[in-house]
C-alpha cells in the first residue's frame, strides 16, 4: 500500500507519517529530506540554484535512503546528512532548488524507485512531501492533504529549531514559512495543491496522536472497500 501526505511546511505531515508508518509497520519515506540533501549540495559548492548549476550539482551527486532503529537517514555521497539538511541556511535554499525541473525529474525517479523496493519488502510505505498525491504516487492508494494556520506551523517549526540550538526568532520563522508557501505553490513545476481525490486533514487543533488516529482510520476504511 501507497500512502501519500502532502502540506505545506509545519502542518505535521512528517511526524504524523513516521507515526502512522510505525502504527501499521509500514516505511516511512520523507521525500522532503531528499529535496534538502541536493539543496546542500549547492550549498557545500557554492553554486547557484539555476538550471546550468543543477547540470553540475546534479552530475557528482548520489542520494541514498537506509532505515535504522532511528528512523530514515539520508546519504548524501555516502555521508550521513540527516542532520545538517535541516539547518536554517538549508531551509532557506530548498524550495528554490526543488522547483527546478531537472532536481524534481531526477528526485522523481528516485523517490518512486526506493518507494516500491520499500512496499514489496515491507508490505506498504508512507510518504510525505509537497507532490506526492498529485506528481509522484497519483495512483496511492490513500491521498491525505494537511493543512494547518500559518502561525501554528510556525510555532512548530519554532520548536524543533531551538531543541537543535538555533537561535531564530518566532518571527523570522513565521516571514520563512510565507516565503516557502509562496514558492510551494507559486512554482511552474509541481506546485503544491492538494489532488482532487485527497483527504483534507487541518491540524491547527489537532495533536499528534489525534492526526494519526484520522489517518490509521482512513487507511482502515480503504482497506475495508478494497476486500469487498
Amino acid at each position: 500500500m501507497i500512502i501519500a501526505i502532502d502540506g505545506p511546511a509545519g502542518s505535521g505531515k512528517s511526524t504524523t507519517a513516521r507515526a502512522v508508518a510505525g502504527r501499521l509497520g509500514y516505511v516511512h519515506l520523507d521525500t522532503g529530506a531528499t529535496y534538502r540533501a541536493v539543496a546542500l549540495a549547492f550549498l557545500r559548492d557554492g553554486i547557484e540554484p539555476t538550471k546550468e548549476g543543477a547540470e553540475r550539482v546534479l552530475a557528482s551527486v548520489h542520494l541514498d535512503v537506509l532505515l535504522d532503529e532511528t528512523g530514515q537517514r539520508i546519504l548524501l555521497n555516502g555521508e550521513d546528512v540527516t542532520e545538517e539538511i535541516r539547518t536554517p541556511d538549508v531551509t532557506a535554499v530548498t524550495s528554490t532548488v526543488a522547483a527546478l525541473r531537472s532536481v524534481r525529474e531526477k528526485l522523481v525517479d528516485e523517490q518512486r524507485r526506493i518507494a516500491r523496493a520499500f512496499e514489496e519488502g515491507k508490505g506498504g510505505v508512507v510518504i510525505d512531501g509537497r507532490d506526492i498525491g498529485t506528481v509522484v504516487f497519483p495512483d496511492a492508494d490513500l491521498k491525505v492533504f494537511m493543512i494547518a494556520d500559518e502561525r501554528v506551523r510556525a510555532r512548530r517549526r519554532f520548536e524543533e529549531l531551538r531543541e537543535s540550538g538555533s537561535t531564530a526568532t518566532l518571527d523570522e520563522v513565521l516571514r520563512d514559512i510565507r516565503s516557502r508557501d509562496e514558492k510551494d505553490m507559486r512554482r511552474t513545476v509541481a506546485p503544491l495543491r492538494k489532488a482532487d481525490d485527497a483527504l483534507k486533514l487541518d491540524t491547527s487543533e489537532l495533536d499528534i496522536a489525534e492526526q494519526v488516529n484520522v489517518v490509521v482510520q482512513a487507511v482502515k476504511e480503504r482497506e475495508n472497500l478494497s476486500a469487498v
